[in-house]
């Protein structure tokens, strides 16, 4: 092609066509029965033979919808292909219901077993498969929601994508995966709560969690102090109204800096040891301190603060 010929021009994309190139207007109809985009002001076809997305049947009410809808499971980071993967029943039927003659039984057999082993082809498939079934059983144990398990697995693919894994236990990284992600999502959980759900140390919990922020730089918000009522109220089995007081409390402490300096699971622990003292719903304090994981000399502390600082005013 000589250069001083211009090259064929390509027919836009039926997305970018934003004007009708006669008249300039930018009010187009797209008739789907005829595939032509018109131009509602000169009637000229913009484009034609478009390209139906949708599916090769139609439905005239939801029942039917449903019943030709071909749809899978969504796709979810748990699972190390993405829950797009196919299984082979084990039941020994054909098409129309038949049973398999025995050669047809042992082909099944071969399929069935060379289709389980490419699932998993490599080594960073396995350590994958393995890691993320780790990862829901932490999530399990501490009944954590789809949220956070999402979360973990995505951050565990990308310690896998640098390549962060050498030397470093696949329980450890696991826990601390879990860690970060609740951390992201709001959710409240220690590292000994973690630590204990995967049976390893605290100590490799720490390790393995400071490793990853750093390497994959990720930036987590600090825990506030209210994230924790709702978890302390429900382990002790306080009304509703507890919550609330104690919360009403914490953002008063808030506004007034008393929460500068303070660990937030202590003076979390204290505010719900006045609410529930002020609703008639006392718990003693070394309850609130087993539960708050803190001892009984800090909830005393943070009790005398708050008291010293706040006037309360309770409405029965």
């Amino acid at each position: 092609m000589d250069e001083n010929e211009e090259a064929p021009s390509l027919p836009p994309i039926l997305s970018e066509i934003q004007r009708c190139p006669e008249c300039g207007s930018t009010k187009l109809m797209r008739d789907y029965d005829t595939a032509e985009v018109v131009c509602m002001e000169c009637g000229f076809v913009v484009d034609m033979k478009m390209a139906d997305q949708g599916p090769e049947w139609r439905s005239f009410d939801n029942e039917q919808k449903e019943k030709r809808a071909r749809v899978g499971a969504p796709v979810t980071f748990t699972i190390h292909d993405k829950g797009l993967s196919t299984t082979i029943d084990w039941h020994y039927k054909g098409t129309f219901r038949k049973g398999l003659d025995a050669d047809q039984k042992a082909q099944m057999y071969r399929l069935r077993k060379w289709q389980r082993r490419i699932r998993v082809s490599d080594a960073s498939e396995r350590n994958l498969a393995f890691a993320l079934s780790e990862i829901t059983k932490i999530a399990s144990v501490l009944s954590l929601p789809k949220s956070v398990l999402e979360t973990s697995s995505v951050i565990y693919r990308k310690a896998i994508k640098k390549h962060l894994m050498r030397g470093r236990s696949i329980q450890g990284v696991c826990a601390a995966t879990v860690y970060i992600a609740c951390r992201q999502c709001g959710l409240p959980r220690s590292l000994d709560e973690i630590a204990s759900a995967a049976n390893i140390s605290k100590r490799e919990v720490g390790r393995c969690y400071r490793f990853l922020v750093r390497e994959l730089e990720i930036s987590l918000p600090p825990l506030k102090a209210n994230q924790y009522i709702s978890k302390f109220s429900n382990q002790l089995a306080l009304q509703g109204m507890v919550e609330g007081i104690a919360n009403r409390i914490l953002s008063v402490a808030s506004d007034i800096r008393l929460t500068s300096g303070r660990g937030p699971m202590g003076i979390a622990a204290a505010a719900s040891y006045i609410a529930s003292v002020l609703i008639g719903e006392k718990r003693t304090q070394r309850e609130i301190a087993e539960i708050a994981n803190v001892t009984e000399v800090t909830i005393r502390n943070r009790f005398k603060e708050l008291m010293e600082q706040l006037l309360f005013i309770v409405t029965l």
